[in-house]
């Protein structure tokens, strides 16, 4: 097993004990993104809909510095403080996604970190590197 911890100063910079993602073989496990701008680590001005827009920027920026990208991502699961906010995940993903869609699970919770109303994390199984012929 070999097991590779992914950086990209294009996402927000971890808050905490965790890597943005850690890649085994050819797959990625996102860590949760929260929408913070990565230049200053500060939540994104504006609505539900910019902070759902500023989190798939981070997960897309995590995504690249694995060598994938949102075709690649199999699992994602989002996290909200107001379900009612749910159509409009849905809305913003058709944005960033193509189909088939990956597996998804939306779980409502009480409170995410630095008042966000929130989170998404991913699982990404990235292609076989493809060689050319000799």
């Amino acid at each position: 097993m070999t097991k590779t911890i992914i950086q990209t100063l294009d996402a927000p910079q971890a808050i905490g004990t965790y890597s943005q993602a850690v890649k085994v073989d050819r797959t990625v496990y996102l860590s949760g993104q929260i929408p913070l701008n990565p230049e200053t680590m500060l939540l994104v001005d504006g609505d539900i809909a910019a902070q759902i827009t500023q989190v798939f920027d981070n997960l897309k920026a995590v995504a690249l510095a694995a060598e994938g990208d949102f075709s690649d991502i199999v699992k994602l699961n989002v996290f909200l403080t107001d379900l009612t906010h749910f159509p409009i995940v849905n809305e913003i993903m058709g944005q960033y996604f193509d189909e088939p869609y990956p597996a998804r699970a939306a779980i409502g919770v009480a409170a995410l970190p630095k008042g966000a109303g929130v989170e998404m994390d991913a699982i990404m199984v990235l292609k076989p590197q493809e060689y050319p012929a000799s």
